[in-house]
Parts: structure tokens; C-alpha cells; sequence
């Protein structure tokens, strides 16, 4: 079923049922315009703002009157195809959730990655440590050893670490 079938079947009905007044048909011609991609007053998207700014009457015109249920009604169903403004401002939604969610696992994983680096120069910090202190001792050891001509634990019970 497309659009315009579907409001002009709609809105054939309320014709047929009711008595419309001008601000009815007003409405629904606004709808029709908004539906059909050509709004002359609002940015195209079909709300109820827009639609009674086309319509040039009220919010309250509209809920009062018995076009503002067959609209929804088609609004509602599954097979209507909305104005490429709206369907363009669902996918801007979308990527936007998107980029929030990657932006939010890009932050994540930078902190991991500070977490590791974090670690890394701990590590690092305890080996040069280590290093200075065995570069101390061999230091020793080659003075003993110059002097001497033999060698003596530097410490007693020398552990390997």
C-alpha cells in the first residue's frame, strides 16, 4: 500500500463519516503535503508542530478534531512509508547512538591501554633497579678481582633472582 493511497482511503472515510469543517480538511491537506516530501512552511518532518503550522491552525484544533486519530492510525501502520526527512533524521539518530557507542569503547580500550602501559613502566622501572644493583656488584667483583686476583661473595648466600 503506499502513501498516498493509504491517507487518501483514510481520509475518503472520515469524508464519508463525518462532517468535516475547514480546519479538518486543513489538516489533512497539510498532512498530505508533509507526506508527500512538499511542506511549505515547516522543515518537512511529520509531527504534530508541523502539521498544524501547515495547517495553520492550533495543537489543540487538531486533537480536537477527528483527522488527528486517522492520522496516527496511519502513521501506525507498518507498510506507510515515511518522508525522506524522516527517515533520514531516524538514520542520523542511529549513527549518532552509534558513534556514542564506539566513542565509549574507544575510551575503554585507551584505558586498558594506559592500565598496560602503566604495568610496562613499572616493570621497567623494578629491571633497572635490578640492573644498577648487579651492575654494582659486577663492578665490585672486577675490582676484587684486580686487586686480589680472586673472588669473594659479596654477599653471603647470594641469591639468583
Amino acid at each position: 500500500m503506499t502513501r498516498s493511497h493509504s491517507t487518501h482511503s483514510a481520509f475518503a472515510q472520515l469524508n464519508r463519516e463525518n462532517r468535516l469543517t475547514d480546519t479538518d480538511r486543513a489538516i489533512m491537506r497539510a498532512f498530505r503535503r508533509l507526506m508527500d516530501g512538499h511542506p511549505e512552511i515547516s522543515d518537512g518532518s511529520v509531527t504534530v508542530v508541523n502539521i498544524v503550522a501547515e495547517a495553520g491552525t492550533s495543537r489543540a484544533s487538531y486533537y480536537r478534531s477527528p483527522v488527528a486519530a486517522a492520522i496516527k492510525e496511519i502513521l501506525a501502520a507498518p507498510t506507510i512509508k515515511r518522508p525522506e526527512i524522516d527517515e533520514l533524521k531516524a538514520e542520523t539518530a542511529r549513527l549518532r547512538k552509534e558513534l556514542r557507542e564506539l566513542r565509549s569503547q574507544r575510551a575503554e580500550e585507551a584505558d586498558e591501554l594506559k592500565q598496560t602501559v602503566a604495568t610496562y613502566a613499572n616493570y621497567i622501572q623494578l629491571l633497572t633497579l635490578r640492573n644498577a644493583e648487579l651492575e654494582n656488584e659486577a663492578a665490585l667483583l672486577r675490582e676484587q678481582t684486580a686487586t686480589t686476583g680472586t673472588v669473594r661473595p659479596i654477599r653471603p648466600h647470594c641469591e639468583t633472582r
